[in-house]
């Protein structure tokens, strides 16, 4: 049986910050890192597409997003550290009913001091001539829309993961941190807060609080358990009747490297990088990027309907979902994509609260629990894993990177404050 102060179950990027932030917070405590695979940020963060925004509608979210955003920027261009931040921007190609839809969450955004750019029907055609304008008689007939507007974040663009999650791990281990990786979490300790010595113990009538976890390598307690094990959180939390607040989903994503695509990534006029910024088409229900280290591009379908919840420990990516269902709406909207297949695909998974799109810091006896990130674990990850060392420390309010401050208790879910993020 080993002990620590604090036990941290993942190693993926929520884990970490949460991680970095307690021992940057507490240099005394003995503070300890495992994870079920080989290295850091080998699940789910590892198959993201490393996206950051500040496109959302909520003070809560906009607090999280900007404040990270601003420590990304602080450990690329003042500490030297390539994490691969690219400020590309989030293109968001709306056609009419889109556009009305979402209008007021601009409005919002705006008034809450993001920044957008509006690039109207003539404007496109010139940076993006590969995009499909003209409505025809095969859109109409699958209920797709022109488009009649692009909605362009200015603060908005993308990370590497894996190099952001390596540098949490190295900066935490700078401080004498530990991590232990090979090791999974199988079960939570839970032990009365006065023990009786009874066989049996916990019982109902006893106040309990969990005291660490049973892993593969033997049992490891700790004073406090952090739970940030993504979409494995609800595994281990059902089993001792705590709600995690989310459900997995599988999102496939898939590459692409043909000549007739290199117009697309190379569109100009968006960034000073001159490539194609992160671009969301709502009415197809995918998302792409241009990949600016390897000069491909990245494509994910957002689709939802018909898109089961189930936790799936080794995820398989499936090329018929592209080829055989986004495609059909991909082609549309970019024709140059047509009989082009991905060279290259994985699957992950994301942490869906569908309750009101915003993650969660939930305390419990001797444990805490951050997730239900809903896909959006990375644009918040260093406010996160400042919440949750707050939350440890006792402390009503965490301060942000950015200075500003936010409600611990907000997050949780007796006192929750948050309201529901519209877009």
């Amino acid at each position: 049986m080993l002990n620590s102060d604090v036990l941290v179950i993942g190693a993926g990027i929520l884990g970490l910050s949460s991680a970095y932030h307690v021992k940057r917070t507490n240099p005394d405590l003995k503070v300890l890192v495992i994870d079920q695979f080989s290295g850091p940020a080998q699940g789910n963060t590892a198959k993201c597409a490393g996206g950051y925004r500040d496109m959302l509608t909520t003070e809560a979210n906009n607090k999280l997003s900007v404040s990270t955003i601003k420590w990304f920027r602080e450990l690329q261009e003042n500490q030297g550290i390539n994490i691969g931040m690219y400020n590309t921007g989030y293109l968001y190609l709306l056609s009419e009913p889109e556009y009305r839809k979402r209008k007021e969450s601009f409005n919002v955004m705006e008034k809450m001091g993001v920044q957008l750019e509006y690039h109207e029907k003539e404007d496109l055609k010139t940076k993006l001539p590969d995009l499909q304008l003209e409505h025809d008689d095969e859109m109409e007939e699958m209920g797709l829309h022109p488009i009649e507007i692009g909605v362009q974040g200015l603060n908005c663009g993308i990370v590497n993961a894996d190099a952001l999650a390596k540098t949490y791990e190295t900066l935490f281990l700078r401080l004498g941190g530990e991590v232990q990786y090979n090791t999974t979490a199988e079960k939570l300790v839970l032990r009365p807060k006065n023990e009786l010595g009874i066989p049996g113990e916990p019982f109902v009538w006893q106040s309990s609080m969990i005291v660490g976890a049973d892993t593969s390598r033997g049992r490891i307690e700790a004073a406090t358990t952090i739970v940030a094990a993504g979409a494995w959180s609800g595994r281990l939390l059902d089993a001792i009747g705590v709600d995690s607040f989310m459900r997995p989903k599988k999102r496939n994503l898939y590459v692409f490297d043909h000549p007739k695509l290199n117009g697309l990534i190379n569109s100009r006029g968006f960034n000073e990088h001159g490539k194609l910024p992160v671009v969301q088409l709502p009415d197809a229900k995918v998302y792409m990027k241009a990949d600016l280290r390897e000069g491909n591009l990245w494509l994910a379908e957002t689709g939802d309907l018909g898109r089961e919840y189930r936790l799936e420990d080794d995820p398989q990516p499936d090329e018929r979902v592209y080829t055989e269902n986004a495609y059909y709406s991909v082609v549309r909207y970019f024709p140059c994509f047509r009989d082009v297949r991905p060279v290259n695909m994985w699957a992950g998974q994301r942490s869906i609260n569908s309750v009101d799109k915003q993650p969660v810091v939930v305390p419990t006896p001797g444990m805490i629990y951050v997730g239900a990130a809903t896909g959006n674990g990375i644009l918040k990850s260093d406010a996160l894993g400042r919440t949750v060392a707050s939350l440890h420390n006792g402390e009503p309010e965490a301060e942000l990177f950015d200075g500003r401050t936010l409600c611990v208790a907000d997050l949780g879910i007796k006192d929750r404050k948050v309201g529901v993020e519209r877009f």
